[in-house]
């Protein structure tokens, strides 16, 4: 433990600085703000970001990217993943999302399940989207593969 790393109970209050209430307080007289300049008036100081009329960073750096918003994202599942579910199961995207088998997609267009991996049991996959090899690979373990809407 060391005395920077202390820090107030959990729920204290801690009290306000009082500023300008004499020289004993030590935040008396300029109240902790120097003497004159930009930072010692009212309303001193400059805005984020600004960097004392060099360009700042944010114009510096370039752009770069783009962001498509009527791309259509997908909640995936590869079958190696579903071969750990026993034999039988009906698998959808709720199922899915519920025992941890994909990550969360915000906005989800649905379930797409992709091919790799190896998939012996027989289960039922309900999605929006199978790949090729997804298909394949679930109707040759003697599963299901229906697209869901």
């Amino acid at each position: 433990m060391r005395i920077d790393t202390l820090s107030p109970a959990e729920g204290s209050n801690i009290p306000a600085k009082r500023l300008g209430r004499g020289i004993g307080s030590g935040l008396g007289k300029t109240s902790g703000k120097g003497h004159k300049g930009q930072w010692a008036r009212s309303g001193g100081g400059v805005r984020p970001g600004f960097e004392g009329g060099q360009m700042p960073m944010h114009r510096r750096v370039p752009k770069r990217g783009f962001h498509n918003k009527w791309a259509v994202e997908y909640t995936i599942v590869n079958i190696g993943t579903l071969e750990n579910l026993p034999a039988g199961t009906v698998v959808d995207l709720a199922y899915a999302e519920e025992h941890g088998l994909c990550k969360h997609v915000k906005n989800s267009a649905g379930l797409k399940v992709l091919g790799k991996g190896e998939l012996t049991k027989a289960l039922t996959v309900k999605a929006a989207k199978f790949s090729a090899s997804a298909k394949e690979a679930i109707e040759k373990a003697g599963g299901k593969a229906e697209t869901a809407e």
